[in-house]
């Protein structure tokens, strides 16, 4: 029976490239990259080829295979795995590049930060300590050669070929026989007598001073050239000196180099050198250390090389959240790091974070993701958003915390092109159907009302028809004044979604009922909207071809390219940077929220008629919610065509800043009254809210044609009867103001409503209810 020997180079669980790597180190040794065949990561595999008659220099190969292999230390190479055989030597280890390449590359780029040198020399003096203090071992062949880089920029100290004990017991240092590594040999070595006192780590510490000239200056010619330092440093020079003194007594120990470069103002006192070193230790730190260490990392972050970030800070801030309970602070970091990578990386290391994120019950964490899901929105699929992240996001519109609340309807913009029909028409229009009619925050009623006229478009047919006049018919007649605007705005931004019947019957009366409001914002944006919509009908009416063009999307499938129009009608910031309620929650962290003191708005017949509003602490002037415009027509051309892409529909959030400017805290006044829905909870007024939607199957049921109003209270004018076009005195009230004010209890009505023109009573009445326009 025949027996086959096995290749164990052919059993060999990684694979070589065929050609050795450029710039590998000098020697017998041959730099290979590889891969394992399991896995197909990336490693390095340094190959010697034994040779007849080369006995010395095998064995000096097999002893560097040996030491490399029992040696373990973070800033020596990392022995990964070995073949020996009569033929060969492989030796595998992590990744590598020799370090004269890594620089040359780095050069063509742009060249290697002080910052990043001042940690890879630090790297290689720890490795000198370690070797010949704890290990009492010389290293013996320090240079640009011996040194590698991984892919996280860490710098690797190897070539251990020459290695010898400094006890004296394994025999004196090994010949080396290259021209190219006796170069870097201190002065004392050529000194046969032996009578030169000097340290154990001298001859190290002399090759150091080699390396680091080299690493500022290129390769070093010939040894005169080291009294030269050139470009190292100002900072590092004086240490330098130390180094390449021809006196070996005086060459500090690699402990104590670093301890002097690390002085205040040293060469390796910085941030990145100090970031590392905390990275390395950050198992044995306190809680409060790592909570204040990653709070101040993302300040960092735009300093530090993209490697070491991508393979060096984001594995360490995964462990810090997966088993260090490090919890939100790792956010902003992490995501500043994912920036860095390719979105096969980004969905393999940081998605599945995310996902486990969503489904903490921690606040912080909540609004954190909420604030920044602007960057890494993209990398969510459907399925991942619908399944894991929705279900757990919906929370936040039942939490107590009002900024948390507010950040869940903001994320809605980003959240909504990638929600089912479930998701999207049913359960989110539930939710914001109770926040636009119930939610005691103003801001937040706003916001939803903004929210739902920018993710409008993405929604079904059936429900843009239900649902969107409804909505905003609600906003105009929210007590909270920017609430108003919004749902003006909100008509404006999906006036494509809207028949033409439905604007002439809906839509234009409800503006229409704005133009009387007591906030001149809200009556400048009726008046802009409602022009546009009366242009719009105009023109369909004067060519009636074109009503087929016009309502081109009534009817149309829900679609993003639709949503472009209503992308920048309100200027809330999707990531919450100027959040209004956050400003509430950071005055008031315990207090609990109360409405703003505004006028209110005039009370339908048949509701009980609220308690009279309490008087501003702060005066204010009915222009803090003025939209800036730009140089609008006081003329329009009846026969224009459709303009609502033109017109500039102004920021919600610029007006809502001013308010709070004006206002120390809109919170902290006395709780103004209710409007309709908020007054008597358990009345159902015609204006039915939104949460009765579900059971009762539509948006549209409760929403009828206000009762008859009362005869207007006595000095009120009819329209046809008032001078329009004469010019009013400069000292006259505003007199749409007047229409919304409530008559102080006990006063008598007179019958002739129009008996007198006592415009002076008027405003004296005018002020009582808005003290503000004094």
């Amino acid at each position: 029976m025949w027996f086959f020997a096995r290749d164990p180079v052919r059993d060999f669980p990684f694979e070589l490239s065929p050609e050795p790597a450029e710039g590998g180190p000098p020697g017998p040794w041959a730099l290979h990259s590889g891969r394992k065949k399991a896995t197909g990561s990336p490693v390095s595999i340094f190959v010697y080829d034994v040779k007849p008659g080369a006995e010395e220099q095998t064995q000096v190969a097999k002893a560097a295979f040996k030491r490399l292999k029992t040696l373990r230390h973070p800033n020596i190479l990392a022995y990964i795995d070995g073949l020996e055989t009569d033929k060969c030597l492989h030796v595998v280890t992590e990744a590598v590049t020799p370090l004269g390449m890594y620089l040359k590359a780095r050069a063509e780029a742009g060249g290697l930060k002080e910052l990043e040198l001042s940690w890879g020399l630090h790297q290689i003096v720890k490795a000198l300590s370690f070797l010949v203090n704890d290990c009492s071992l010389i290293h013996n062949n320090v240079c640009m050669a011996a040194v590698f880089v991984d892919r996280a920029g860490e710098w690797k100290l190897g070539g251990l070929d020459y290695m010898y004990s400094a006890q004296g017991n394994g025999g004196g240092p090994p010949s080396k026989g290259i021209p190219e590594l006796e170069q870097y040999d201190p002065p004392e070595l050529a000194d046969s007598s032996g009578r030169a006192v000097r340290e154990k780590w001298s001859a190290d510490m002399w090759r150091l001073g080699c390396l680091i000239w080299e690493v500022f200056n290129g390769p070093l010619p010939r040894a005169t050239a080291l009294r030269n330092p050139g470009k190292i440093p100002k900072s590092l020079v004086p240490h330098y000196c130390e180094l390449v003194g021809a006196n070996p007594k005086v060459r500090p120990n690699p402990a104590r180099f670093l301890q002097n470069c690390r002085a205040p103002g040293g060469f390796m006192s910085n941030r990145f050198v100090e970031t590392n070193l905390f990275l390395e230790e950050i198992q044995i730190k306190e809680p409060a250390e790592k909570q204040k260490f990653f709070q101040e990392l993302s300040k960092s972050l735009d300093s530090f090389p993209e490697d070491f970030c991508r393979h060096k800070v984001l594995p360490q801030l995964l462990t810090a959240f997966e088993f260090g309970n490090a919890g939100a602070v790792v956010l902003t970091p992490l995501f500043k790091v994912g920036k860095f990578l390719s979105t096969e990386e980004y969905q393999q290391k940081i998605i599945p974070v995310v996902v486990k994120m969503f489904s903490s019950t921690d606040r912080a964490m909540r609004i954190r993701l909420l604030q920044q899901m602007e960057q890494f929105i993209q990398y969510l699929d459907e399925p991942t958003v619908n399944t894991q992240i929705f279900p757990h996001v919906v929370h936040g519109f039942l939490d107590t915390n009002p900024a948390i609340r507010e950040q869940t309807v903001k994320s809605m913009l980003l959240l909504a092109p990638k929600l089912n029909e479930a998701n999207l028409n049913v359960e989110l229009m539930k939710h914001f159907a109770r926040l636009q009619a119930r939610d005691e925050q103003g801001p937040i009623r706003c916001n939803t009302t903004v929210c739902l006229g920018k993710i409008g478009s993405y929604l079904s047919a059936s429900t843009r028809h239900r649902v969107l006049t409804s909505a905003f018919s609600r906003a105009t007649k929210d007590p909270f004044a920017p609430s108003r605007v919004a749902g003006v705005l909100g008509f404006a931004a999906t006036h494509n979604l809207y028949s033409m019947s439905d604007c002439a019957h809906k839509i234009l009366p409800v503006l229409c009922g704005l133009t009387v409001d007591p906030e001149k914002s809200v009556r400048d944006q009726a008046f802009k909207a409602i022009r546009s919509f009366l242009s719009k009908l105009e023109s369909v009416s004067e060519d009636p071809t074109q009503l087929a063009d016009v309502e081109k999307d009534v009817h149309a499938a829900s679609s993003p390219g639709m949503g472009g129009a209503a992308a920048s009608w309100a200027g809330w910031a999707v990531t919450g940077v100027s959040s209004l309620t956050s400003k509430l929650i950071r005055a008031h962290p315990t207090a609990a929220p109360a409405e703003t003191n505004i006028p209110q708005r005039p009370t339908p017949e048949g509701l009980p008629a609220p308690a009279p509003t309490p008087v501003p602490a702060t005066p204010m002037t009915s222009s803090h919610w003025e939209t800036q415009e730009e140089g609008e027509d006081t003329a329009e051309d009846s026969s224009a065509a459709d303009r609502w892409d033109d017109e500039d529909w102004g920021s919600l959030e610029q007006e809502a800043e001013s308010v709070l400017a004006q206002h120390d805290n809109w919170n902290t006044g006395s709780q103004a009254s209710r409007s309709r829905q908020t007054i008597n909870p358990d009345h159902k007024s015609p204006e039915s809210d939104w949460s009765s939607w579900e059971a009762e199957g539509s948006w549209d049921q409760g929403w009828q044609e206000p009762n008859p109003q009362e005869p207007p209270p006595e000095g009120t004018r009819l329209a046809s009867e008032y001078n329009w076009g004469g010019p009013e005195p400069s000292d006259k009230g505003d007199p749409f103001a007047s229409l919304s004010a409530r008559q102080e209890a006990g006063t008598q009505r007179r019958p002739d409503p129009w008996g007198d023109d006592n415009w002076e009573g008027l405003e004296t009445e005018n002020r009582k209810c808005f003290p503000w326009q004094d």
